[in-house]
This record gives structure tokens, C-alpha cells and sequence, in this order.
């Protein structure tokens, strides 16, 4: 898939450790960490931070990230949405210029560390903090009790530094993440897309659907995403775009109920135009640009091919293709 304006770093291979303790590096590393849920363009500045911090030689940038997100453990909380699945979080951490990204399991064990136990175990024996860059609201180790200034006085007792990320930044990384997630319920895929700085993206595998698409001159591709954590935006008729063989073809996605022939289950199907391949049970990601319409009913099917005409008469025009 394509990615915009990630990139502005020289090409590094990004080195991922599913553990903290597979880590390894003979380096002293420049540290941030969090959720970092759609690398987003706030996300960015404090990633654009350790980049510069790293950008030497001396030092190795990383990234110390969770998953299963935190909540979903502590709280139980099995109805989070998030912007990316860990894949794709991966896949745009990697457009970033990055050395290292460390994707720790988050369990209740690992919720139990002190704070100290946190900084000496972890963060000084573990990841070899020279520097660690972080929010002045962040709070860490056991019931999250321990705040900034515990962590400037751990700095100076294990010899790191750290540097505090303001107050006004803090809020746009905040204000963007929950704007995003709210112009997707919405299906205001341009604040959205603003927000993130690239196109919010769905990544599944193309499933056997009904086939009535391809009765009507309209052949979908059926998307199944297996996680249920994905946040799916609002129900209706999108622009979208794919890469297959290096080759950008556009369409149109519906994520509805398909009423008009009663359908029960909710579904994603994308029409690629002028494409004509076999898509079934592979993996593919779908960028969506744009949102045409609300899904609706129609009377007979024969209306429904009639509006879907509409729709791509009105992609083309939007595309200026």
C-alpha cells in the first residue's frame, strides 16, 4: 500500500523484537514509548524527535511499544477500537527510519513492576536508555504511580537522560488520535486522513461473498478482517485505492448490510475498476480515500446497478480520471 509523507529519513531495515527481553544491541539507545495507536501525524513529531536524537551514529533510536493494548488487559475492555492492528502498525513504523521497534507482551505481570523495577530492569539493563523522550503527563510502574519528575530523578540516579515532550504537543497527539477516531465513526475520511497523514487504511483477506456483484457488472471483493479490534469506519459507499504488482488501481467499498437484497451480516466488498484478477483468500490492503454516500436501500436490484453506475461516474470525476 502506498504511505504519505512518512518518510524523510534515510532507508534503515527496522529491527523487531517481540520481547524486551530478545532485544539486543551493542548501542546505547534513544527511547520512546506508548501505543502509538495510527502513527499519526502527532505521533510523528515525537518520532521525528529520536531521530534526530539517534541521528549520529553514537546512539540507536527505538521504539518500545505494547501489545495487547494495555486496556484491553487492565480493563478488560474487549469493545477498544483501534486505528491499526499490530501488523500495521509494524508496516508504518517501518516508513519511519527507525532502528529499532520492541513490541512487548502487556500482561498482568508485566502491569505489577514498580516503577524502579520498571527503569533498572527494563529500560537501563534491557534497552541501554541513553535518552528517553517522553510525555510530561505520562505515568508508569505498578497502578501508573510513578509521573515525570520520578522519572528526571530516575534519570539521574541510572545516568540517562530525559526530555520532556510539552504540554501543546501532548495535546495535539491527544486531540488528533480521538479526532480521528470520531472523523472515522463519521465518515469524514478528510479530517481523518488530515489527522493521520496518509490514507486510513483496512487490511484483510478477500473471502467467497454472494457474488451478486458480478451478476449486476459489479464483481466485489469480499474483505474479511479477523481482528475485531479494528476500528471499521461508518457504513457506506467509500472511494478506495489497492496496490497490486506495483500498479495503483482505484474503486469503490461498500461496509454495510446490503439491504437492498436483505442482507443480515455486515460486510466489506470493493468493485476495483478495471482490474480482473483472482483475489480469493489472499491478503490485501485497501486505502480509502473518500466517502460518496450512505448506504441505502433500494427498491429493486436493477436500481441499485443504476446508483452504482452514478457512483462510479462520480469516483471518476472525483479521482479526475
Amino acid at each position: 500500500m502506498v504511505i504519505l509523507n512518512l518518510r524523510h529519513h534515510k532507508t534503515i531495515a527496522l529491527k523487531i523484537f517481540h520481547s524486551i527481553t530478545d532485544f539486543r544491541s551493542t548501542k546505547k539507545t534513544i527511547i520512546t514509548l506508548g501505543t502509538f495507536d495510527g502513527v499519526h501525524i502527532g505521533h510523528k513529531k515525537i518520532l521525528d524527535k529520536v531521530l534526530q536524537n539517534a541521528s549520529g551514529g553514537e546512539y540507536e533510536s527505538l521504539v518500545l511499544t505494547f501489545f495487547p493494548h494495555p486496556r484491553m488487559v487492565l480493563q478488560g475492555d474487549s469493545d477498544i477500537k483501534l486505528l491499526n492492528t499490530i501488523d500495521e502498525k509494524i508496516e508504518l513504523l517501518e516508513k519511519i527510519g527507525l532502528d529499532n521497534l520492541v513490541i512487548h507482551p502487556f500482561d498482568q505481570v508485566f502491569s505489577r513492576l514498580t516503577a524502579e523495577e520498571f527503569v533498572d530492569n527494563i529500560l537501563v539493563k534491557r534497552l541501554h536508555v541513553h535518552k528517553i523522550i517522553i510525555g510530561y503527563d505520562h505515568r508508569f510502574g505498578r497502578n501508573r504511580t510513578a509521573n515525570i519528575d520520578d522519572l528526571i530523578a530516575f534519570g539521574k540516579q541510572y545516568n540517562f537522560e530525559v526530555e520532556q515532550i510539552s504540554v501543546q504537543e501532548i495535546n495535539e497527539i491527544s486531540v488528533s488520535s480521538t479526532k480521528i477516531r470520531n472523523a472515522l465513526l463519521e465518515g469524514n475520511m478528510t479530517l481523518a486522513n488530515d489527522y493521520l497523514g496518509y490514507s486510513y487504511f483496512l487490511t484483510g483477506t478477500v473471502v467467497q461473498g454472494k457474488q451478486l456483484g458480478r451478476t449486476i457488472g459489479f464483481p466485489t471483493a469480499n474483505l474479511q478482517i479477523k481482528e475485531n479490534y479494528k476500528l471499521i469506519p461508518l457504513n457506506g459507499v467509500y472511494i478506495v485505492s489497492s496496490i497490486f504488482g506495483k500498479k495503483k488501481f482505484f474503486g469503490m467499498m461498500n461496509i454495510g448490510f446490503n439491504p437492498t437484497v436483505s442482507g443480515q451480516e455486515k460486510s466489506i466488498e470493493i468493485n476495483y475498476f478495471d482490474f480482473d484478477a483472482d483475489l480469493y483468500n489472499q491478503k490485501i490492503s485497501v486505502n480509502i480515500l473518500h466517502r460518496l454516500r450512505c448506504e441505502q436501500k433500494f427498491e429493486s436490484v436493477d436500481l441499485l446497478k443504476e446508483q452504482l453506475q452514478k457512483d462510479k461516474i462520480e469516483t471518476l470525476r472525483y479521482l479526475k480520471l
